[in-house]
Formats: C-alpha cells, sequence, structure tokens
C-alpha cells in the first residue's frame, strides 16, 4: 500500500505552481499541482491519456479554444494529444494522474514555457 495526502503539508509557489509527485506503481503516476490564485500553466500536451481532478478551488481550464470553469471535485479526462491550459481563479489543489509512461519532469517543464 501506498499513501499520500493531497491536501496535508501545501506549499505555495510564489511566482509560479509547485508540482509534487505523490507515488507511482505499474498503472498511474499521481501528481499534485499547487496554485496561487492568478497562477497558471500555458497550453501544452502531452502523447498520453491524462486525468485532472480539482480537489480543492477553481480552476480555468482551457481545451483548444474552449474554457470550462472546474471547481473543487470536478474531474476531466483527455486524450493524448489534446492542448489544454490551467489558469487558477482562486488557490486550487490539482490532481494530475498520468499514465505510467509519462514524466514528472514533463510536467514540470511546462512550467518554462
Amino acid at each position: 500500500m501506498q499513501y499520500s495526502s493531497f491536501v496535508d503539508d501545501i506549499a505555495y509557489g510564489d511566482t509560479q505552481p509547485i508540482i509534487t509527485p505523490m507515488f507511482a506503481n505499474d498503472f498511474t503516476k499521481e501528481i499534485r499541482i499547487v496554485f496561487r490564485a492568478g497562477q497558471s500553466m500555458k497550453a501544452h500536451k502531452t502523447s498520453f491519456p491524462i486525468t485532472v481532478m480539482i480537489v480543492k478551488g477553481a480552476i480555468d481550464f482551457g481545451v483548444g479554444e474552449d474554457r470550462h470553469s472546474l471547481k473543487a471535485g470536478d474531474v476531466v479526462a483527455l486524450e493524448g494529444n489534446v492542448m489544454h491550459d490551467l489558469n487558477a481563479v482562486e488557490d486550487s489543489i490539482v490532481r494530475l494522474s498520468l499514465h505510467k509512461s509519462d514524466s514528472v519532469a514533463r510536467v514540470s517543464g511546462v512550467l518554462k514555457l
């Protein structure tokens, strides 16, 4: 058994979201992304499917040209190669589930775009 809490020991970055790997297993990698209100992740995509869940707060989630207002408890799934972006409307915690072949380094690289 692996255990992690997406709401304990929260740290906010001054200028950009904080990305924390929570755990990995044979089929997924779970990542916590903590945003201050106003912080964002610019448009990006991955070759693999992803699932994004809003644990706390509110996120303006872009998929291509469409915008979606997501709040705590909302979850979305995207196929691979879909452009998307995230903008924090308020302080937020996001759970990102990656395919086992995807990498945390790729997600961290999005902050450099």
